[in-house]
């Protein structure tokens, strides 16, 4: 535990898989789990920089939710889409969905690169 919070105060950034390969350098053998369970123990977590990704912008529109009060008991009445990206070795792939709310079904797909 000693020579785990000796390296947090000289890397504070480093999580535990970065501590046990250090450790294991300095001929300290030790798996990752038991770095992590003590790290945990200590109360020692990595400093790093956390993405803001749901800050909203000043002057952004907040749209209602239009969905909320309504009982979905058809198919078609309400139709879902989402774009999301598959990184690739060079690249992304996009990926692109419909989906039926009631069925649950996916009604179209499509994979583009760009």
């Amino acid at each position: 535990m000693r020579h785990i919070d000796e390296l947090h105060l000289r890397f504070p950034w480093m999580g535990s898989r970065s501590v046990r390969d250090q450790l294991n350098r300095a001929r300290v053998p030790i798996s990752r789990d038991r770095v992590r369970r003590l790290m945990r123990k200590l109360g020692i977590r990595a400093l790093y920089r956390k993405p803001r990704t749901t800050i909203p912008q000043q002057g952004h529109k907040v749209y209602p939710y239009l969905l909320r009060e309504l009982v979905i008991d058809r198919p078609n009445q309400v139709w879902a889409a989402d774009v999301t990206y598959i990184p690739m070795a060079r690249g992304f792939l996009y990926l692109v969905a419909v989906m039926d709310w009631y069925s649950r079904k996916v009604l179209a797909w499509r994979l583009r690169t760009r």
